[in-house]
C-alpha cells in the first residue's frame, strides 16, 4: 500500500509522550529537545501527552514534575489529552478489531509464554499461539491478542517512512500475535500510541532507534484501523558507559534533581544538542541496543 505524500512544513505535529512512573532523565530530555526542535525548524507545533494508564505505576505529582522539568529545558509546548481520559477511544479500537476478527482472548501468563515460545522476537518470547489453536472463553482475566497471520493478510503489504532510514516495508510478524488490551490496564502501548498520535494530528513520530521495529506493528494497525499515516523519525538514544540505554529502571540521573539543585536549563538543553552528554554517557544509534 503507497504511504501518504509527506506534510508540507507547515503541519508538522510532534509529541513527546512520558509515562509518570518514574522521574525524566537525560534520554528523556534528549527526546524532548529532538521532537521539540523538529516541530519548531519547520514551524509546527510540539505537543505534551502524558501517558498515565500504567495502573498503580502511574503517579499524578510525577505529571507535575515534567512540565517543571521541560519548562526548565527552555522548552515550550501544547499539552493534549492524557492517556487516562482517552481509554475509551482505545475500547473502541479494540472492538473494531474483534468485530473484524482480528483478536482473540489469550489467559496465557509471561511465564507460561516464555517456556512454551521457540524463538525471540522485539519484545521478548514470541507467543506459540497457545490460545488462538485452543480458544478459550472471553472474560475479565484475560488479554486480547491480534492474530497477526490474518492481520497480515488483511492489510497486504504496507510500507512507512522514516526521515533517516528512507521507506520501509512492514513486518509485523516480527512480534507474533502481539498483545493489544492488556489484563492489568487498559490497551498496549502498540494500541494507545496508534489511537492517541491519530486522535493527536501527529504528523511526525520522533522517538528512540529501540523503538524503530515497533513502527511495523503501528503501521499495520493503521491499515486495519483506517488511521492517519504520519512520518517517523527515529533517532538515536543516549546509552551509559555499560552500553545500556538510560533507563529509569536503571536509576539514571533525573532532571529533577538537577534542575532543584539549581543547574542551568537551557545550558543543558544547549549542551545535549551540540553532543556534549555527561562523561560516560554517548548516543547510540543500532536498532538491536542491549535492554
Amino acid at each position: 500500500m503507497p504511504i501518504p505524500a509527506a506534510p508540507t512544513p507547515s503541519t508538522i505535529v510532534t509529541r513527546f509522550a512520558p509515562s509518570p512512573n518514574g522521574p525524566l532523565h537525560l534520554g528523556h530530555a534528549w527526546a524532548a529537545i529532538v521532537a521539540h526542535d523538529r516541530a519548531r525548524a519547520a514551524g509546527g507545533t510540539f505537543l505534551l501527552r502524558i501517558e498515565d494508564i500504567d495502573g498503580v505505576r502511574s503517579r499524578p505529582e510525577l505529571a507535575d514534575a515534567f512540565r517543571a522539568d521541560l519548562a526548565w529545558l527552555g522548552l515550550a509546548w501544547r499539552e493534549v489529552t492524557p492517556q487516562s481520559r482517552r481509554v475509551a477511544a482505545y475500547e473502541a479500537a479494540a472492538d473494531a478489531l474483534r468485530r473484524a476478527g482480528l483478536l482473540y482472548p489469550c489467559r496465557c501468563t509471561r511465564a507460561e509464554v516464555a517456556a512454551a515460545a521457540k524463538a525471540q522476537g522485539p519484545d521478548g518470547p514470541l507467543y506459540p499461539g497457545t490460545c488462538r489453536l485452543h480458544p478459550v472463553e472471553p472474560g475479565p482475566d484475560v488479554a486480547w491478542r491480534l492474530d497477526m497471520a490474518r492481520a497480515m493478510a488483511l492489510a497486504g503489504p504496507l510500507d512507512w517512512e522514516d526521515e533517516r532510514r528512507g521507506v520501509q516495508r512492514a513486518d509485523p510478524a516480527l512480534f507474533g500475535d502481539v498483545v493489544l488490551w492488556r489484563k492489568d490496564a487498559p490497551a498496549s502501548y502498540h494500541l494507545a500510541a496508534t489511537v492517541d498520535d491519530a486522535a493527536d494530528g501527529v504528523t511526525v513520530v520522533t522517538r528512540g532507534i529501540d523503538l524503530f521495529r515497533a513502527t511495523h506493528v503501528h503501521r499495520l494497525l493503521q491499515a486495519l484501523l483506517g488511521l492517519p499515516v504520519p512520518r517517523w523519525h527515529h533517532h538515536p538514544v543516549l546509552v551509559g558507559p555499560d552500553g545500556r540505554k538510560l533507563a529509569k529502571r536503571r536509576d539514571a540521573p533525573g532532571l529533577a534533581e538537577r534542575r532543584l539543585a539549581g543547574e542551568d536549563g537551557p545550558a543543558l538543553a544547549a549542551a545535549l544538542r551540540s553532543g556534549l552528554f555527561d562523561t560516560g554517557i554517548c548516543l547510540a544509534d543500532a536498532i538491536d541496543l542491549a535492554p
